[in-house]
């Protein structure tokens, strides 16, 4: 008995499946290639046309042998499990082949373009064979599907093809979501496409066995189908429509980017959207492919439908805006809203995409079936998936390179909207029995793209607003925006607001300078200057150095204010950056006029693995790693590789925002980067960012005060308020012995190119408004317990007119530590000029109280006063002044006359102004064993007094008994700077951080 053939919904179930894999596939090799050829935009169109491009051709040689094959779903079986056998060793081999690559390959190209030549070979070899196969699924599955409907009582080839579409889409679009945001965080990129191999297999395995009944003869053309001018007008509306609906896909990506924001989440969510309008299409069509009378004119109504939606997403998207404003000002910060966020984001793609790409999805089913009928045989099947495919690979191309940069988001959707709704006409004109069909549609699209394009204009202010960050479009109203441009990988505005002139990137601001001379200085300008200022005087004879980054400018501009470099090579990955830049000049003039300087557009991994150049000073100053990309300038693999770019000596400086990400965040950068470099130390140059310094050689301390002896220099600094090495001192946090313990507790893995622990949690941590500025604050803790670990470091004096306050704390509470000193010691007190009211009430309480001695004995009047006192004094002054002040309260009359406890505190207030770590330890300790009604806060200065008097006298294992003691007596318990004195704590006896104790300890709290 012959076995008897399965119901076709079988299949149509395992091909959800290979569409699932399929899509895991195009998302995760095309993630590894472009770790290897860059994110540039022609790195970019590079990846697209290796895998696409191999998709074409797998499709069109099956169209050329499927009638010789036998058996198509047994051939189909067979090239998933290829699929799945390459799916599981494809890391090891890309590993391989990209160290070979970097090691031999590229250092021997020698020319540019021989590199580049030498990395796409590489490429190719790497996903090309398996793009092939891919490309032959659809055709094989489809053929093998037509030839079983030939034997059915009601022969039904199109419905089959349009189910198969329908599910092999679906899976798609789940694919899509499931490995952005379930499989690449459970197992790395590595395991994700491993998943996607066993599904292959499992596949393979399970069309194998159904296949053994499928018997039927191949479905031959007819004479002269192929070549019928029909066929051939059928095959151009396919090509020509995947290329329209790809230029769709490029334009809403990037106006949705302005809305949602550009991170892979949610590239993610549009990605998966329109893939399943796609889907929905297909099973929208699937009865009509057979039943309609003419489905070359049933076409040519749907490519007229398609046009006018791609149309109306214009005035649609214009008010996705206000729908996201809404949102966002309703959504808690929580998990929760996260969710919400995200379902919210996927509601709004789909009201902008949907439309156009359910009648997209209905074209491919159309234009195949429409074949069939017309005798072209199953060969069509392939013939039309490959012209779809080749005409996508255009779309993206003409989008990216022409379309955007030329014609601008308006302009390039119209066209591919027009081109559409022309296909859509010439559709109804060829097949239609009457004119009226063809007219009527020919009036609707007047009436419709003319005003559109005539009188509708994207609202810049609303695409510079971020709405996506703060849901608030009112900061942008006003906004004058002197620049615009959508480029190649984003669109770029310059925008002037009242308090200063931004330069935005897909709606974000990657930076921003007041080019009032006599206007405040914000955190952006000064974090730019020390970013070029700070490695200027840690290595004051640099030669060479290269950015990462154009941003505003202001970084390569200070640079080149240095006389002793003799090059600076700035390298941005969008042209349309560099153009708004120069709407910042004169502030960033030398940037473009110093002819040390250049200007290079590219990536900035690729322009350094296939220019064999190495620097004394290379910064990284990248945007937010919340944004898609970014956050692989922030990986082990990165690290590793840009070490081999410094000379010796040579130090890189990583700037990190410390807003929209939270502790744990910064640790697994820190853990990447500490595995490359083995020394580094970080500065804070404003309370908001990090600049991490590191280098393969000791970094000597403290920072040179030759920079303010070069005058160009010494400007540029003057300008954002240093003035003096002890500012430059002041923003010092530590090295690596003192700081790595405080990353040590958080117990998160290294930031991977393949495990990329930042990007799959950063765009979570901006929508909660997280923030990892805690650790800035470690410089502002109530004891000077960064001082007191590194009892080598001597900061020097803040400038006396204490600039600068505004954006950083230290310089306002070094003012505040001050006037503490001298309403303390002047017989008249200061002015109190811009001084809280409570610190006057503290600082005359302590002093009416325990200087003049009236009324001592009250402790519950005046012991919270003196703890915040030394709260102002302690951290901020040098030794010798904040000693003079507590010695004033000794020297009192009265101080003799007070009990035990009450002088103890008085003595451990000077001991940790003296920085005498072995007493503070062992007042601190006192304190805490005999007085039993401490409040919380007086408790918690304690713990830190104590713990830090400890460590600073060599003995740990006091501060850890302490620790232990009274960890759950305090509130702050998780708060870095008990992070950081709990882990040196955990030191072993070679100093060592104890890694996995440290973050077993904290592991009970709440990251951060």
């Amino acid at each position: 008995m012959a076995p008897v053939f399965p119901p076709r919904y079988v299949f149509y179930i395992l091909f959800v499946a290979s569409g699932f894999a399929g899509l895991i596939y195009e998302s995760v090799w095309t993630h590894y290639l472009k770790l290897y050829l860059g994110h540039a935009a022609y790195a970019q169109s590079l990846v697209l046309i290796v895998f696409m491009g191999g998709m074409a051709l797998g499709a069109a040689l099956c169209a050329r042998v499927s009638t010789r094959v036998r058996n198509p779903l047994a051939a189909y079986a067979a090239i998933e499990a290829a699929i799945g056998v390459c799916a599981l060793v494809f890391h090891e081999v890309f590993v391989a082949a990209t160290d070979w690559s970097y090691a031999s390959l590229l250092p021997a190209a020698g020319v540019d373009w021989l590199a580049l030549t030498a990395k796409l070979t590489v490429a190719c070899a790497l996903i090309l064979p398996q793009s092939v196969l891919l490309g032959a699924t659809f055709p094989l599955m489809s053929a093998g599907l037509v030839r079983a409907t030939m034997n059915e009582a009601r022969s039904a080839p199109g419905e089959a093809v349009a189910m198969l579409y329908f599910a092999n889409s679906l899976g798609a679009a789940a694919g899509v979501l499931a490995s952005g945001f379930i499989l690449i965080a459970w197992a790395g990129l590595p395991g994700t496409l491993r998943t996607a191999g066993l599904v292959n297999l499992a596949l393979a395995a399970a069309v194998a066995l159904l296949a053994r009944a499928a018997q039927a003869a191949p479905v031959e053309p007819g004479p002269g189908s192929a070549n019928a001018p029909a066929a051939r007008l059928l095959l151009m509306v396919a090509l020509l429509t995947g290329l329209a609906s790809f230029i769709y896909e490029i334009c809403w990506i990037r106006m949705l980017s302005l809305v949602l924001g550009a991170s892979t989440h949610s590239f993610e969510l549009m990605l998966s959207t329109f893939i399943l309008g796609l889907a929905l299409g297909g099973l929208a069509v699937r009865r009509l492919v057979d039943a309609a009378a003419s489905p070359e004119r049933l076409l040519g109504w749907v490519q007229v439908a398609m046009g006018l939606a791609a149309l109306a997403t214009l005035p649609v998207y214009d008010r996705s805006f206000e729908l996201m404003e809404y949102l966002m000002k309703g959504l808690a910060r929580t998990e929760a809203g996260y969710l919400f966020f995200n379902l919210s984001g996927q509601g709004i793609s789909a009201l902008i995409m949907l439309p156009a790409t359910f009648c997209a999805g209905m074209t491919l089913p159309l234009i195949t079936g429409a074949l069939l009928r017309r005798g072209a045989g199953e060969r069509a099947i392939g013939q039309v998936y490959a012209a779809n495919t080749l005409g996508a690979i255009a779309g993206v191309l003409l989008a990216v390179h022409l379309g955007l940069p030329l014609l601008g988001l308006k302009a390039t959707l119209i066209l591919g909207a027009l081109l559409d709704a022309g296909l859509g006409l010439a559709l109804l004109y060829r097949f239609a029995p009457r004119r009226w069909p063809f007219s009527i549609s020919a009036a609707a699209c007047v009436l419709a793209f003319v005003p559109v394009a005539l009188a509708f204009e994207l609202d810049a202010n609303k695409m510079t607003a971020g709405v996506f960050r703060h849901g608030d479009l009112s900061t942008s109203r006003d906004a004058a925006i002197l620049f615009a441009k959508d480029g190649k990988t984003a669109t770029v505005h310059l925008a002037r607001y009242a308090d200063a002139t931004s330069i935005r990137t897909n709606g974000k601001s990657d930076g921003s300078i007041n080019l009032d001379p006599d206007g405040a200085r914000g955190s952006d300008e000064i974090t730019m200057v020390l970013t070029a200022a700070l490695p200027l005087a840690l290595k004051p004879d640099a030669k060479t150095a290269a950015v990462i980054g154009i941003g505003t400018g202001l970084t390569t501009h200070t640079l080149l204010q240095s006389l002793a470099l003799a090059s600076v090579e700035t390298v941005e990955i969008e042209a349309a950056m560099a153009e708004a830049a120069r709407g910042f000049v004169p502030r960033n003039g030398a940037a473009f006029a110093d002819p040390r300087g250049a200007i290079l557009i590219d990536d900035a991994k690729t322009y350094f693995s296939t220019r064999n150049r190495h620097y004394d000073i290379l910064i990284s100053e990248p945007s937010n790693p919340w944004v898609s990309g970014v956050s692989s300038l922030f990986t082990r693999e990165f690290y590793r590789r840009i070490r081999g770019h410094l000379n010796p000596g040579g130090i890189l400086v990583q700037w990190f925002q410390l807003y929209e990400i939270d502790a744990s965040l910064l640790a697994s950068v820190m853990r990447a980067l500490g595995e490359a470099f083995p020394h580094y130390v970080v500065f804070a140059p404003s309370d908001y960012d990090v600049l991490i310094i590191a280098s393969g050689s000791p970094i000597a301390l403290p920072a040179k005060a030759s920079v303010f002896e070069q005058p160009a220099l010494a400007k540029e600094l003057w300008k954002v308020h240093v003035l003096t090495a002890g500012d430059l001192d002041a923003r010092y946090l530590g090295d690596r012995a003192t700081l790595e313990p405080l990353f040590a507790s958080y117990g998160m893995p290294a930031n991977s190119d393949y495990y990329p622990v930042l990007d799959l949690n950063a765009a979570k941590n901006r929508f909660m408004e997280k923030s990892a500025t805690d650790v800035v604050a470690l410089l502002n803790a109530g004891v000077p317990v960064l001082d007191m670990l590194q009892p080598a470091l001597q900061r020097r004096a803040v400038n006396p007119l204490h600039r600068g306050a505004a954006s950083f704390e230290r310089v306002e509470n070094t003012r505040l530590a001050r006037y503490a000193r001298d309403f303390l010691l002047m017989p008249k007190p200061p002015e109190p000029e811009s001084i809280s009211t409570l610190l006057q009430k503290d600082l005359e309480v302590a002093k009416l109280r325990l200087i003049e001695c009236r009324e001592p004995r009250d402790r519950d009047v005046w012991l919270h006063s003196l703890i915040n006192v030394a709260r102002t004094l302690n951290p901020y002054l040098p030794p010798a002044e904040a000693q003079a002040a507590w010695a004033r309260f000794v020297a009192a009359p009265c101080f003799a006359t007070l009990r035990d406890f009450q002088r103890g505190w008085i003595s451990l207030f000077a001991a940790v102004a003296a920085r005498d770590g072995a007493r503070s330890g062992a007042l601190a300790a006192e304190l805490l064993a005999t007085q039993g009604d401490l409040s919380r806060d007086a408790r918690e200065y304690l713990l830190l007094a104590g713990m830090t008097g400890y460590l600073a006298s060599g003995d740990p294992q006091r501060a850890l008994s302490l620790w232990k003691q009274y960890e759950d007596q305090i509130r702050g318990a998780a708060k870095p700077v008990f992070r950081l004195l709990r882990c040196h704590a955990e030191r072993g006896t070679a100093g060592a951080v104890d890694a996995a104790a440290c973050a077993a300890a904290f592991a009970p709290y709440a990251a951060g």
